[in-house]
């Protein structure tokens, strides 16, 4: 695992807003911005515009921890757990072998 990839992933990860979304995504996996938004507001109370969620999305896409889908003209956003358990690999157990060169 490199250290560029670890800096975007730890970078992400610091933001609250991110965790909110990320937390938004492993309850119910496939949003939409739309659906990110609203629940975002609804649940969490923040007013956030969605240019402003687009780009929290964006920094989480870079970390590979949300991956896009698309499905016609919409966009659907999955959650991706693969850069959190390499961290767990590392760290709590380094005897494993690592999944990535």
């Amino acid at each position: 695992m490199g250290v560029v990839v670890d800096d975007d992933l730890f970078k992400a990860l610091a933001d609250p807003t991110r965790r909110r979304i990320l937390d938004e995504l492993a309850e119910r996996d496939g949003q939409s911005l739309f659906e990110i938004c609203a629940r975002l507001t609804t649940r969490h109370g923040l007013g956030l515009s969605r240019q402003a969620i687009s780009q929290h999305l964006a920094a989480l896409e870079a970390a590979d921890l949300v991956r896009i889908r698309r499905e016609g003209r919409y966009k659907f956003h999955d959650l991706n757990t693969e850069p959190l358990e390499r961290i767990v690999t590392r760290w709590l157990r380094p005897d494993a072998p690592e999944n990535t060169p």
